[in-house]
């Protein structure tokens, strides 16, 4: 019967052959996702730039909340 480093080598042809014939699309496929994924990060970056001139920040003006003296409980419920 086979052992385990027969059932290792025999799977690792498996794996090449199939490489072989579907290797060169994979790769051809994850660099052309690659480059959308880059042309969309400049999009959004030349975006994000063209707002920041466009406009001033905003100042949201609002209340603090007093400093709470109360410590949670230990015993794991809430309050």
């Amino acid at each position: 019967m086979f052992g385990l480093s027969e059932l290792a080598i025999i799977l690792i042809v498996v794996i090449a052959i199939v490489l072989a014939k579907k290797g060169p699309e994979l790769a051809r496929n994850a660099g052309k996702s690659a480059r959308i994924l880059k042309a969309e990060a400049r999009a959004m970056k030349e975006a994000e730039e063209k707002q920041g001139t466009d406009t001033p920040p905003r100042v949201i003006q609002g209340e603090t909340m007093p400093n709470r003296t109360e410590h949670p409980p230990t015993d794991g419920s809430r309050p």
